[in-house]
């Protein structure tokens, strides 16, 4: 079998006020997600479970992530995490505080018989 990746999905989410890396990652992630209904498993006669997940998370502070909290956004399939800078610190009007961005990338494949043999 090989890994062969059917969908790729973005999304971008923030933290406005609470300065939270894991926060705005879990919206970036829910952005990506909640704005699709695929039935990428069903169409190939996979359960949900098989659906291979990897993400890439982007923010300016990659250590201040917490990717177990992450891996909970997922309902199902095997999610599986990097984190790397990237993203924005907005700053906010004072310069006394900032606005997090964060952007997600999310590639799902299944492990399947190559379609030439």
């Amino acid at each position: 079998m090989a890994k062969k990746r059917v969908v790729s999905q973005f999304g971008m989410g923030t933290s406005i006020r609470s300065l939270d890396y894991t926060e705005a990652a879990a919206r970036a992630i829910r952005d990506a997600l909640w704005h699709n209904s695929l039935n990428v498993a069903e169409a190939f006669g996979f359960p949900r479970e098989a659906m291979i997940i990897d993400v890439e998370i982007g923010v300016q502070q990659p250590d201040a992530v917490d990717i177990d909290a992450l891996l909970k956004v997922f309902p199902y399939g095997q999610p599986s995490i990097t984190v790397v800078k990237g993203g924005l610190d907005i700053p906010k009007p004072g310069g006394d505080s900032i606005s997090v961005m964060a952007h997600a990338a999310i590639l799902v494949s299944f492990d399947m018989e190559p379609a030439n043999g």
